[in-house]
């Protein structure tokens, strides 16, 4: 059974940081897409970032330049930094991996930014 279980949101005041992390189980993701995505209370999914097997990168416009993604090929294992946060940046942060034609989705991990 696939598994992509995210960790490390929290509470964090403006201009903070946070590191996320995405463990996946059940299938080997190295050759695959992993990436983010976001969605705050009452607004659609919102892309946040994605990065190939071959470590291409693509960043939604509002947090370029402020996160970073990356992976461990090895562990199987996909990571978010998150730097210059504000409050717009609230969300539960979901890891997904797309393989075979199949998107597998994590439950998500809530990061809330104070002022």
């Amino acid at each position: 059974q696939v598994q992509l279980v995210e960790s490390g949101g929290g509470l964090v005041q403006s201009g903070g940081s946070l590191r996320l992390s995405c463990a996946a189980s059940g299938s080997d993701f190295s050759r695959n897409v992993m990436g983010w995505y976001r969605q705050a209370p009452g607004k659609d999914r919102e892309l946040v970032a994605t990065m190939s097997s071959g470590l291409i990168t693509n960043y939604g416009d509002s947090v370029k330049g402020r996160f970073t993604i990356s992976r461990d090929f090895v562990k199987n294992m996909g990571y978010l930094l998150l730097n210059s946060l504000n409050p717009e940046d609230t969300a539960v942060y979901h890891c997904y991996a797309r393989k075979m034609g199949i998107t597998y989705w994590g439950e998500g991990t809530l990061v809330a930014v104070s002022w």
